[in-house]
């Protein structure tokens, strides 16, 4: 076995100690960092083809890293990049003899053969940084690893971390000219003209789907009631329709319930059979075989639950990840967003800002990804205050952060008059509300707002399409609760976001 030794080195600010097969030195590229630092000095458009490759932590050299920072200021500036500036920019700084001194700067002028290669010789300097990146990150897990001090879990986390953010933070993108563009969009549009309209991830409700077009990727999508208005149920709902109809794989991180118990109003509601009867296991000879029946749907539904409790932001990340890498999920939902974490020392108690990081990190996530993001989220009991005939939910009731209304792209309530004891829906003809539920598009970025009734199965905790649909639209101009009426028909004027209340008040039956 090939003998080892650690050596220590500076890159950057950062002492950094790498494990190298003795006699071997880090990856690297000095005649070619030369050979870019000198192409810069003596060509003005060399920099334009690098400036965006390059930084200066990924020079071997110290001495490069200072000139090529010298070099950056001087662009950053719009001023002139030559011997002589960079000479100056340097000696500015008080660094010129850490770079090498004037005869350095000389040096690396006169070795270079040719500028038309600077692009392809930056690239292969970024290449070896990112070898020596590998190198000491492999060399930090090593030393955890060997630490049993440290949660594993923890070092897991920190090795994924560390690990995407090499690759993420190395791939630059470049601007993409409007022929191209042009071209991406018709191919696109033409797709979409295919499948019926559906550029998004349907979500097997029909009306639903014909406002939105389905769950758009990049979007993230906060589905906010009270307790006890089927939050839930909606999602479970939701996440049978993609899996079992449209065969699309959908990830659920359930924050409240156990897997067992989600899967278990999962089989409930493919089956038909109560969910108390299944809770306590006494069915008929003909339930169960209704059950080894029609539970095969499910068994094969491409749908991935993770049950871990008070989830970070940060766990949430790298599970998504693997989860889209592994399974090719289409779609995540979160239930729900007040039971997460951001994973950050919280002393202050300042839960608003805690609830604004998370909210600005799935909006991060789900353009990270490329995929449409589902989060649950609760209502403050400013809903509970007011008079029966008025409960139906506003974007001020949102829960501890008005930053939750800012980063979605859609926000929607979930509202059952019926929860409320009232028996008849506030239009026109007064028609009956029993086992329906109404739906409220409160803000769309992209497409216009609704209200639209589904039917709502109780005993199931199911939700589905409602035969005749009652939907009534709105302007998606504001976007906002001002362009939604209350149970008189009136448009409310009040902007205000109401006090929170403390998290966890209530069990949430659906």
């Amino acid at each position: 076995m090939e003998k080892k030794k650690t050596t220590a080195r500076k890159q950057g600010n950062a002492s950094i100690v790498s494990m190298v097969p003795e006699g071997q030195m880090p990856p690297q590229a000095i005649d070619l960092e030369e050979a870019v630092l000198g192409a810069l000095m003596i060509d003005k458009t060399a920099v334009d083809a690098v400036i965006d490759i390059l930084e200066p932590d990924v020079f071997y050299k110290p001495e490069h890293r200072h000139i090529f920072t010298a070099i950056r200021q001087l662009f950053s500036d719009s001023k002139p990049i030559d011997l002589l500036s960079v000479a100056e920019a340097l000696k500015k700084e008080g660094v010129l003899n850490e770079a090498g001194g004037d005869y350095y700067l000389v040096q690396l002028t006169q070795k270079v053969a040719s500028t038309a290669h600077v692009e392809h010789h930056a690239r292969v300097i970024q290449e070896r940084y990112i070898k020596r990146r590998l190198i000491e990150v492999s060399n930090s897990i090593l030393k955890n690893a060997y630490d049993d001090t440290t949660d594993v879990f923890n070092v897991l986390d920190e090795a994924e971390n560390e690990l995407f953010q090499i690759s993420q933070g190395n791939l630059k993108k470049e601007s993409v000219p409007a022929e191209t563009l042009v071209e991406s969009a018709i191919k696109r549009i033409e797709e979409i003209s295919n499948k019926e309209g559906m550029s998004g991830v349907p979500s097997g409700f029909k009306k639903i789907d014909e406002i939105t077009s389905g769950w758009q990727a990049t979007d993230l999508i906060i589905i906010a009631a009270r307790p006890g208005m089927g939050k839930t149920a909606f999602v479970i709902s939701m996440a049978m329709n993609m899996a079992i109809d449209f065969d699309i794989p959908v990830a659920i991180f359930s924050l409240e319930m156990s897997s067992l118990q989600l899967i278990t109003r999962m089989i409930s509601s493919s089956t038909g059979l109560n969910s108390e009867t299944l809770r306590r296991g006494k069915l008929e000879a003909y339930e169960w075989e209704l059950l080894h029946k029609r539970v095969d749907e499910l068994r094969n539904a491409p749908i991935y639950i993770d049950d871990t409790p008070a989830l970070s932001i940060f766990e949430l990340r790298a599970k998504a990840r693997k989860l889209v890498s592994k399974f090719d999920v289409k779609i995540l939902i979160i239930d729900y967003l007040q039971l997460m974490t951001s994973g950050e020392n919280n002393k202050a108690g300042n839960r608003e800002q805690e609830i604004s990081t998370i909210s600005r990190n799935l909006k991060a996530l789900a353009k990270e990804l490329n995929i449409p993001v589902v989060a649950l989220s609760q209502l403050s009991r400013n809903v509970e205050r007011r008079t029966e005939e008025a409960k139906r939910p506003m974007l001020s009731d949102l829960r501890e952060s008005g930053a939750i209304e800012q980063d979605a792209d859609i926000v929607s309530f979930i509202y059952r008059p019926e929860y409320y004891g009232l028996v008849e829906w506030d239009d026109e003809g007064r028609t009956p509300c029993a086992g329906q539920a109404e739906f409220i598009i409160a803000k769309h970025r992209n497409g216009s707002l609704d209200h639209i009734r589904l039917s709502f199965v109780a005993h199931l905790a199911k939700f589905s399409d409602l035969e005749t649909a009652f939907t009534q639209s709105f302007s998606s101009k504001m976007n906002d609760e001002k362009n939604l009426p209350d149970s008189a028909g009136n448009m409310s004027p009040d902007d205000a976001f109401g006090p929170d209340d403390p998290l966890g008040d209530d069990n949430v039956p659906f």
